[in-house]
């Protein structure tokens, strides 16, 4: 089945939107990115969730030192028992932007549920030293208060998000009842050799940029293959049960495509839905058909 008009327009007007293109080079895109994140705002993209503020309360968390917010999402009016722990993408350097707020208050209202986004450091002022055991901390904490908690996340973000439940698989404390991934990036080495040819045909994701973002995410070339930047390559064994989406049109689909052979090696309960021509991150671009689909699907395997 091809994809919608909807989608094909989206396909090609989110990236010119968002005037996507790869680095000059790396050394210039290091500058431009510290510049840019020297003027950002970081609070939350309110104004991109009708009535926010009448129908949700917010309060914002330091984690961690020397700390970083996290924002708890609620929906007005409940007593959640249900937590989602969303960790969003961007490719390392990017912030919480509006596609995130709109899909995570979406799942708070669906879910009956609190969502808690952290908004962690970026790179390349920051490596994922920088937070991940303060993200694990948090997330520990989540599930030791939640009756049950999701934890999900999109692109770099679902990366993150499957390395948190490792580590929580082995501090062997409160665990995620579920994981919920949108195009994780689980392999930083790029080492599926379909990945090039994958990326031909993305018009959002680009190789030069992407090997700059990882190595910077990494610090180090030896901690490219570390579980906490790469989890795809770890153990899988003993993780909650998974839902996965992924496109064809996406450079990560050659990652996505490992980790799932690799689930099914292991005794991890992944359930990998793989849409030919789609592409990244699907599910959270607004009113395309296939979004619609995998929120179905979403829904019914988290409730």
């Amino acid at each position: 089945m091809s994809p919608s008009r909807r989608h094909d327009l989206l396909a090609w007007a989110v990236p010119r939107v968002r005037k996507s293109r790869d680095l000059d080079s790396v050394g210039a895109e290091h500058d431009r990115l510290t510049r840019w994140h020297a003027g950002l705002d970081r609070s939350l993209p309110v104004r991109a969730v009708p009535r926010f503020a009448r129908r949700f309360s917010v309060v914002t968390e330091q984690i961690g030192e020397p700390g970083f917010a996290s924002y708890v999402i609620t929906p007005r009016g409940i007593d959640p028992r249900h937590t989602v722990v969303y960790v969003h993408g961007g490719g390392f350097v990017a912030p919480i932007d509006p596609f995130h707020l709109r899909y995570v208050t979406r799942l708070a209202v669906a879910l009956g549920a609190r969502v808690v986004l952290p908004d962690y450091p970026l790179t390349p002022e920051h490596s994922w030293r920088d937070s991940h055991e303060a993200l694990a901390d948090l997330t520990a904490r989540w599930a030791a208060q939640s009756h049950d908690l999701v934890l999900a996340g999109d692109s770099a973000g679902g990366g993150i998000a499957l390395a948190l439940a490792q580590t929580l698989r082995d501090r062997g404390g409160p665990q995620a009842s579920h994981l919920l991934l949108h195009s994780p990036w689980v392999d930083l080495t790029s080492s599926a050799p379909e990945t090039a040819a994958f990326s031909a045909t993305d018009p959002w994701l680009f190789l030069g940029k992407m090997h700059a973002y990882a190595d910077w995410w990494a610090g180090s070339p030896d901690d490219l293959g570390r579980p906490e930047v790469s989890p795809g390559l770890a153990s899988l064994d003993g993780l909650p049960p998974a839902l996965v989406f992924c496109g064809t049109r996406d450079t990560l689909a050659p990652g996505c495509r490992l980790l799932a052979r690799r689930a099914a090696e292991s005794d991890w309960d992944l359930t990998y839905v793989e849409v030919p021509d789609l592409i990244h991150v699907y599910p959270l671009l607004p009113l395309i058909p296939e979004a619609r689909v995998a929120w179905r699907q979403t829904l019914e395997f988290l409730r």
